[in-house]
């Protein structure tokens, strides 16, 4: 029965590890890269540097097709809490960072099928 438990226990792990990968996205991290950007999304201009470095930032992380729709999520998320958030700056953020992102800023989006 010895000789049984551990090769069982090590399938056990394997198929925990092939299930759970690694970890997806948080809404904190991304939440915390776009912090710098609500000045920016509520009230218009430019956005600041730090913004478009947690923009890039936010990009870097959302590597797989499952971690950009958590992103595109938390950010549909957050944006509806900002009443005065202005949509076509949200829409112009990655563009105006010089960042080409699969992730849209907006409260509308249908994060299911972002790729």
């Amino acid at each position: 029965m010895k000789g049984v438990a551990i090769p069982v226990i090590v399938v056990l792990a394997m198929i925990q590890f092939m299930a759970n990968p690694g970890q997806a996205i948080t809404c904190g991290q991304v939440d915390a890269s776009l912090a710098p950007c609500v000045p920016y999304l509520t009230g218009g201009g430019n956005p600041a540097p730090a913004c478009c470095d947690g923009v890039k930032n936010m990009k870097g992380m959302a590597a797989t097709t499952a971690d950009r729709r958590a992103a595109c999520n938390c950010v549909k998320e957050t944006a509806n809490h900002y009443a005065n958030l202005k949509d076509d700056a949200a829409q112009a953020l990655p563009a105006k960072c010089g960042v080409q992102m699969n992730i849209p800023i907006s409260r509308s989006t249908n994060c299911d099928i972002v790729n």
